[in-house]
């Protein structure tokens, strides 16, 4: 880039970050702290806890800020430009942006407490996926009170290998919830430096600038305010299954349809094993990753020569790694097989007004209510999300035959896949997404699902306050807070606009197409 984009790059850079620290401080008093909170005994600090309005202001200006740097960042990765931000240049950023959200309160949910829980449970020996925090730990315990109400008596619903790795952090920290969220933040850190590892690398191999993948896939708004500032384990699930993915397909040689198939290269066949274990350890963290199996599956037997026969063979390997390494993560933890059961009975507990499914019974609700039919939404969401859950699996084979005869590449259908799934689910929540937006980000180069995909990115972080609260009974607060965030952002605006007007003008269009490498159609 010239001088002036390296200062409006600046600019960018200094805005986001800007808007991290101000996330971070208005955390201390409107994130989802802890019961037994550490930072009312840090002086100074104490005083957001003890403003939790004015500490909602200042959070909702973070996010305004971080999410409208993220936008302007864009500018400098869209495939149009002629010069475009290095890999090198993101990277920093990314650590920039990234660093006040590492030592803060949880926002946006309470999920990670229940993380806290069940990995306790696993270290004293006892079954997480029979029992639910107050019975395993008791309602008294320090781990059961930070806890959602509607999760104390509820089985963990995730994978075996997470609640592995929680249990020795649970061995390392005993009681200290605070270092606790820590280091499942550590954990949630390292699913994202596998998103960024990965994510160049296959955008590299579909044709998509890396740079505009890191964008929108690494540096998401989703992603730093719900897999890092919130821990989500969906960092490290995701995490695995992207880099599955790379590594999979590293050996995979160019081939469209047509082509006579060569032969297996040096290598090959390893990578593709090692690459479907990688993987299956993602589904151990969260069954989504599965999906990624079967998508994967299609490329090799497209790689292969295309055939029936050989959609069964890869169907077959990709069957016998993920049994394998799902016995051996089941067995080997000790949890045996109740994750699939405790998963199943949990799916739909949570409603989220998020959810289309879960709109759409809440609306057929009101609709018996007011022909005097009664309210029958608890049955509506029942029967909507076993409908919504069919549909997720008909698309997904509908996109899995179309992969394979050619129609879309795996990794797009992999990634609609995923987003339906999500979308269809009742208990949707905004990070859900980041399943479809990331390998998408990889793989789809056109505009219009830039477009989408930032529209999304931009509206979901604001649905859901960083406390994780809908703050009943004191409506007004939301509204005052998302004020008081749009002068803050309003006010930067016209600060950019005299030190760096260039960020405020329209885009020049310049063609620039990637080159692919060692793409697989």
């Amino acid at each position: 880039m010239d001088d002036a984009e390296q200062r409006a790059f600046r600019v960018v850079r200094y805005v986001g970050t800007v808007g991290a620290l101000f996330l971070a401080f208005g955390s201390l008093g409107a994130g989802a702290a802890p019961v037994i909170n550490p930072v009312l005994e840090v002086p100074v600090l104490r005083v957001f806890a003890r403003i939790p309005t004015v500490s909602l202001a200042i959070a909702f200006a973070g996010m305004g800020l971080l999410v409208f740097g993220w936008l302007m960042l864009g500018r400098f990765a869209r495939p149009t430009r002629a010069r475009l931000a290095s890999r090198a240049q993101l990277h920093r950023t990314l650590a920039m942006w990234v660093t006040p959200l590492l030592l803060i309160p949880p926002l946006f949910s309470r999920d990670i407490y229940s993380y806290l829980a069940q990995s306790e449970i696993v270290h004293r020996g006892m079954d997480p996926y029979s029992l639910g925090p107050a019975e395993a730990l008791g309602v008294g315990d320090p781990l059961t009170m930070g806890v959602s109400n509607m999760w104390r008596e509820t089985p963990a619903p995730y994978g075996p290998l997470f609640l592995q790795i929680g249990s020795w952090l649970s061995a390392l920290v005993g009681y200290d919830v605070a270092t606790g969220v820590l280091l499942h933040r550590a954990v949630a850190l390292l699913g994202v430096g596998l998103i960024v590892w990965a994510l160049p690398r296959l955008a590299h191999r579909f044709g998509v600038q890396p740079a505009t993948a890191l964008w929108l896939g690494a540096l998401n708004p989703l992603v730093l305010f719900h897999l890092i500032a919130g821990a989500h384990n969906e960092a490290l699930a995701i995490g695995l299954m992207v880099a599955g993915l790379e590594i999979g397909i590293r050996r995979l040689p160019i081939r469209v349809k047509g082509d006579t198939p060569p032969p297996l290269a040096r290598g090959e066949l390893p990578f593709i094993v090692l690459g479907a274990t990688v993987i299956t350890l993602g589904a151990m963290v969260k069954l989504n990753a599965v999906w990624a199996l079967g998508f994967f599956g299609v490329m090799i037997a497209r790689r292969w020569h295309g055939r029936i026969v050989d959609l069964l063979r890869a169907a077959a390997l990709m069957t016998a790694v993920c049994a394998v390494v799902t016995v051996a993560v089941s067995l080997g933890t000790g949890l045996g097989f109740g994750w699939i059961g405790a998963l199943l009975n949990t799916a739909g507990l949570v409603w989220s007004w998020i959810s289309p499914v879960t709109e759409l019974a809440q609306v057929g609700g009101i609709l018996g209510i007011a022909l005097g039919l009664g309210n029958h939404t608890g049955a509506l969401v029942a029967i909507l999300g076993m409908l919504g859950y069919g549909a997720g699996v008909l698309i997904t084979i509908k996109f899995l035959w179309d992969s394979f005869r050619w129609r879309y590449r795996p990794i797009i259908g992999l990634g609609v896949s995923l987003g339906a799934t999500a979308m269809l689910m009742v208990s949707m929540q905004p990070w859900y997404l980041l399943w479809a937006v990331i390998p998408l980000a990889a793989s789809a180069g056109t505009s219009r699902f830039r477009v989408a995909a930032t529209a999304v990115s931009v509206v979901l972080p604001f649905l859901i306050p960083p406390t994780g609260s809908t703050f009943d009974g004191r409506a007004y607060v939301l509204p005052q807070a998302y004020l008081a965030g749009g002068v803050v952002v309003l006010l930067t605006l016209l600060l950019i606009r005299r030190t760096a007007p260039m960020l405020l003008e329209r885009p020049k269009r310049t063609p620039h197409v990637a080159k692919p490498d060692h793409a697989v159609p």
